[in-house]
């Protein structure tokens, strides 16, 4: 029997990096708009009525469904058995939704309608306004996870033996990017009065990302037609059963720890950190939004490059501990630098070090799952990681919320917060991240998985 010989569309440099292009877009302006009103805290407080509590409940809102729903773990199902072109379009629907949902909710339209009213009539506490919000940042919430478990299956489909660390870590930076231009844009767009303008602005820009995966969908489906042709045989099915594979692995869970730990310091440290600038540097949102905005630029640069090292060179789990060292002394410096002393030359330190530990970690995370789980349920191994992480991100906006308002009682303007505690409770996690990627340092020189062996295979 002959040997088919058909070249492969993700074997031309050209196609396989333009599908990460697409892919890469929808993460792109998911980004900006996770973030868009992370700038504007001490606006939704004056304007609005909301409160460091309000304001922290909202922002854990996102992953509300995706944590007591379990909707995650349906996701990586729903992935593994629908295949990647479904899955891609169902999150970027469910993105798409939410954001116009949370765009309404913060609109001045909103404001005095009969749905306004029927919503303050109950948990009074709670502004409409946030009950709304809340709601379609859930929605999103559910979309943007499930897009981000989908596209990382969907690189390791198209760069799986070839550049795959630095695929991703360039997917990332893309994504960086966006927190960048949301943090350089929004506080303008609103210009200090107009807070639905930046989210409209941001709902848009996911349309565009939508559209952009709707024509990744139609690459995909010609590679599965080439790689039906030539022979290839594809993995054997997903069983539901595989799940327990994954809540049985040491290794693996060890890795989902170390990732709800870091990440727990680094997105809700985002929805307060403009904030936290503006009251230890006595500046404006803009201002402490143009400081704060560079921090993902250095993880938008060296994620990459670290990306490229870890294909040629390992040394996975290494930089995995690495990255939480940095990032527990880039939150000790913003809670323990005297005021005296905290000049903004020392928070763009502290920036540039949270930056670079923003690469280490997600350069050398998300490359290693493939080498602890089988392919057919890859997709489920991402998802349950995902909603192990999403817990954390869930729970650490309330707490910092909560600490944010315990910490300072009687504190009538926004911009006069201490904002020690929430930076020690941070700095905390980085302590624990630590010890765990320590722990699988040592499981992976057991077990063998691979953790500090290069990716490309020679």
């Amino acid at each position: 029997m002959t040997e088919k010989t058909i070249k492969l569309m993700k074997d031309t440099p050209v196609l396989r990096w333009t599908a990460l292009v697409l892919l890469a877009s929808l993460m792109f302006f998911g980004y900006m708009f996770m973030d868009v009103l992370s700038p504007l805290q001490s606006l939704l407080e004056s304007q609005r009525g909301w409160t460091p509590e309000t304001y922290g409940t909202f922002c854990s809102s996102e992953y509300l469904l995706n944590v007591f729903a379990f909707f995650l773990i349906f996701a990586g199902i729903i992935l593994d058995k629908m295949g990647i072109r479904f899955t891609i379009l169902l999150s970027g629907g469910l993105m798409v939704l939410g954001a116009f949902i949370k765009y309404y909710a913060i609109s001045d339209a909103f404001v005095g309608t009969s749905l306004e009213q029927s919503l303050s009539s109950w948990w009074p506490s709670f502004p409409a306004s946030a009950k709304l919000a809340s709601l379609g940042f859930m929605i999103f919430g559910c979309g943007v996870e499930m897009a981000g478990v989908t596209v990382s299956k969907a690189i390791v489909k198209w760069f799986k033996g070839k550049e795959l660390a630095l695929a991703m870590g360039i997917e990332m930076a893309i994504a960086r990017l966006g927190v960048f231009a949301v943090f350089s844009l929004s506080p303008r767009i609103a210009q200090g009065i107009h807070i639905d303008k930046s989210v409209l602005f941001a709902t848009l820009l996911l349309v565009i990302g939508f559209i952009c995966v709707t024509v990744y969908t139609l690459m995909d489906r010609k590679l599965d037609k080439q790689l039906g042709e030539s022979g290839i045989a594809p993995d054997d099915p997903f069983r539901i059963s595989d799940i327990g594979k994954l809540f049985t692995s040491k290794t693996f869970l060890l890795v989902a720890f170390l990732c709800v730990l870091y990440y727990s310091a680094i997105f809700p440290f985002q929805k307060f950190a403009a904030n936290m600038l503006e009251c230890r540097l006595g500046i404006s949102n803009q201002a402490a939004s143009d400081i704060f905005r560079w921090f993902p630029i250095g993880a938008m640069v060296l994620t990459p490059l670290l990306g490229g090292f870890l294909d040629t060179k390992g040394k996975g789990a290494s930089m995995l501990i690495i990255g939480a060292v940095l990032m527990f002394v880039c939150h000790m410096i913003f809670a323990l630098t005297p005021a005296e002393y905290f000049t903004p030359v020392v928070a763009y330190g502290a920036i540039v070090i949270l930056g670079v530990s923003f690469s280490l970690v997600p350069a050398a995370l998300w490359p290693s799952v493939p080498k602890l789980v089988e392919n057919r349920y890859l997709g489920s191994a991402y998802s349950v990681i995902f909603w192990i992480q999403n817990i954390g991100l869930m729970a650490f906006p309330i707490l910092i919320g909560w600490a944010l308002a315990e910490t300072n009682k009687g504190v009538v303007n926004p911009t006069d917060y201490n904002y020690t505690v929430p930076m020690l409770i941070f700095a905390g996690l980085g302590v624990l991240a630590f010890i765990f990627g320590i722990m699988l340092k040592i499981e992976d020189k057991k077990k063998g998985y691979g953790l500090e062996l290069p990716n490309i295979k020679k």
